[in-house]
């Protein structure tokens, strides 16, 4: 994407979401969606689900990943 064409599309994100750095899980940053922190404030955390299409399949019988340190 161009620099003119990635302002553009950062403009129309709307808040609490934006573009800055993660830090994925083998320790690699990468550029993503970002959500403001007062955004999540009593949400749950669906990290053990692996993503939001297992958090949303949880009825259907589907369990948490199990994580390891």
């Amino acid at each position: 994407m161009d620099e003119a064409s990635f302002g553009s599309f950062v403009a129309a994100i709307p808040a609490p979401l934006g573009i800055g750095t993660l830090t994925l899980g083998d320790g690699r940053t990468v550029k993503g969606f970002l959500c403001e922190a007062y955004a999540i404030e009593g949400a749950e955390d669906i990290t053990a689900f692996g993503g939001w299409r297992a958090w949303l399949g949880r009825s259907s019988g589907v369990q948490p990943k199990s994580r390891t340190a």
